[in-house]
């Protein structure tokens, strides 16, 4: 082999190396390119995720907000309907307040309904004897009833005439004025006991007038409502 021919052979090996060194050089350099790329997308991944979820809080946020306004707004509806009905009670009670007083002023008729109280607590009793208390300005009233409306319940009952003793010491709290209303007051009736004092019956023409106006309370609220929703 003459030095053409190895000439000609290191040349071929040189070319060979270079090639080879230029296809190693493109797999690293498209390798680097992938991984590039594969970051890249994962950086992008990272930042739609940041974007969403901030998005979602943001979301929730306005969520709260409305929540909290709509509570609010109907905080505030309540409350509206609730000053409504105390307006609307406390005008029907005190209408009711002078009717009991108008009643209890009326002699005859008062009388007659203080007997009548009598025997529907001592039917809820029923018990041999009895403790009554009444307003002071009543007491003559309750004792000229007292034994007839006794009788007349032991006649309905189909029991002995009960003994009803009538506390002259201690009494209901006078009759309501304009001039002080906040004071303790009564408009009139009874409070019968057992006369261990366990078992009470109170027939106050106020405690009556309660358990009506208990009655007539969801009836105000759904008018009171129907109002506000229009």
């Amino acid at each position: 082999m003459n030095d053409a021919d190895v000439s000609k052979q290191i040349q071929q090996m040189v070319r060979f190396i270079r090639q080879e060194a230029e296809e190693k050089a493109n797999e690293i350099s498209v390798s680097a390119e992938e991984e590039f790329n594969i970051e890249k997308l994962q950086l992008v991944e990272a930042e739609k995720k940041k974007i969403r979820q901030e998005y979602e809080k943001k979301e929730k946020q306005v969520d709260v907000r409305k929540k909290i306004e709509y509570s609010m707004q109907l905080n505030a509806s309540r409350i509206k309907v609730l000053q409504a009905q105390d307006d609307v009670v406390n005008s029907m009670k005190e209408a009711a307040s002078q009717e009991l007083l108008n009643v209890s002023q009326d002699h005859h008729g008062y009388k007659k309904l203080l007997k009548d109280l009598i025997i529907q607590s001592l039917l809820r009793l029923k018990e041999p004897a009895v403790l009554l208390r009444c307003r002071k300005e009543d007491l003559h009233l309750v004792e000229a009833v007292s034994k007839s409306a006794a009788q007349e319940y032991a006649d309905k009952a189909n029991v002995h005439s009960p003994e009803i003793i009538v506390d002259t010491t201690v009494f209901l709290p006078p009759p309501p004025t304009h001039h002080n209303p906040h004071i303790s007051s009564c408009s009139g009736g009874v409070v019968l006991a057992s006369r261990d004092g366990k078992i009470v019956c109170e027939n106050t023409l106020d405690a009556r007038l309660d358990v009506v106006f208990r009655k007539k309370l969801p009836e105000i609220r759904r008018r009171l409502f129907a109002q506000v929703a229009v």
